[in-house]
């Protein structure tokens, strides 16, 4: 799993900074990428990036300010001429249907692939046999949702070694000793699969959070996550105009992270009146409180 971060600015794009857009590429587990937020220009972005639209299976809408959902509609079009042919899910808060649909009525625009758009009512916003996506609204003055992604945990490994120790041959057979099955074997010997099975692999958690004051709902999203993504719009001296604007700066990021014990913390939705050059400071900032931290950039990827 990787996160790619397609834009990393807040408001409006500038020169070093597009407006914000993140996949996370899942190929390895479920052949497809998910996109959180699609600024303008996000298009763009994607054709800079290894990211194939046809591979796009679902997209998360925090919140319908302009610079999170300006992208939508020229993305949605794009991937009907870049093989895009499987279902895409549109999930976020209500209004996105009705922007989605007028959108695209307005300019004629033709999807040759089934689109469902789900206008989210409830914390549970998706869930199958391998990942979980809860939400929880944030304080942004507009409705403004935190995703929480969690990956089912992973059988253990099968003890190869051992089996083949006791005359057990690789090929079928491992697939049902895997599934913890009991095999009588060809010399009567009987095998009990689940005592050939290591320890169980935690799946991951991810944190992505939209725009947001500093609220206590952002703890149940963030609460021992390997991963945060969070917005740190204003460094630490900008603390009044970030609750002003009903933004965080970055020690408020850092201070959610150390709260939630999370791992690994990486900031984005910076502010245009931030330079490349005030990155280390921003990112300093979050490292007295959570030494983890990252600052994303635009097209940086982050292995997870």
């Amino acid at each position: 799993m990787e996160l790619i971060f397609l834009g990393t600015g807040a408001g409006v794009p500038s020169k070093g900074r597009n407006v914000t857009a993140i996949a996370l590429t899942m190929l390895n587990e479920r052949n497809s990428i998910w996109l959180f937020d699609c600024g303008e220009a996000t298009q763009h972005q994607i054709l800079r990036s290894s990211i194939k639209l046809s591979k796009l299976e679902k997209i998360f809408i925090t919140h319908l300010h302009g610079d999170h959902i300006f992208g939508l509609p020229g993305l949605l079009s794009s991937r009907s001429f870049q093989g895009g042919d499987t279902v895409l899910t549109v999930y976020g808060p209500l209004g996105i249907a009705n922007y989605i649909r007028t959108s695209l009525a307005v300019s004629g625009t033709h999807l040759k692939y089934p689109l469902e758009i789900v206008e989210i009512d409830g914390e549970i916003v998706f869930e199958d046999a391998d990942f979980k996506v809860i939400c929880r609204e944030l304080d942004h003055g507009i409705l403004s949702y935190g995703y929480r992604i969690e990956e089912a945990d992973k059988t253990g490994s099968l003890d190869a070694a051992g089996l083949s120790a006791l005359g057990v041959k690789p090929g079928p057979i491992f697939k049902e000793l895997k599934e913890g099955k009991t095999i009588t074997l060809e010399n009567g010997n009987v095998v009990d699969g689940s005592q050939f099975i290591g320890p169980a692999k935690k799946g991951r958690i991810i944190a992505i959070f939209g725009d947001t004051r500093a609220t206590e709902s952002e703890f149940v999203i963030a609460k021992q996550a390997d991963v945060i993504v969070h917005e740190a719009t204003f460094g630490l001296e900008m603390g009044d105009m970030a609750g002003e604007y009903m933004h965080s700066t970055t020690v408020e990021a850092a201070t959610l992270a150390k709260k939630a014990e999370a791992k690994r913390l990486i900031i984005t939705h910076i502010s245009s009146r931030y330079s490349r050059e005030d990155n280390s400071e921003l990112v300093s900032e979050c490292r007295e409180i959570f030494p983890n931290t990252e600052i994303a950039t635009d097209l940086a990827i982050f292995e997870l």
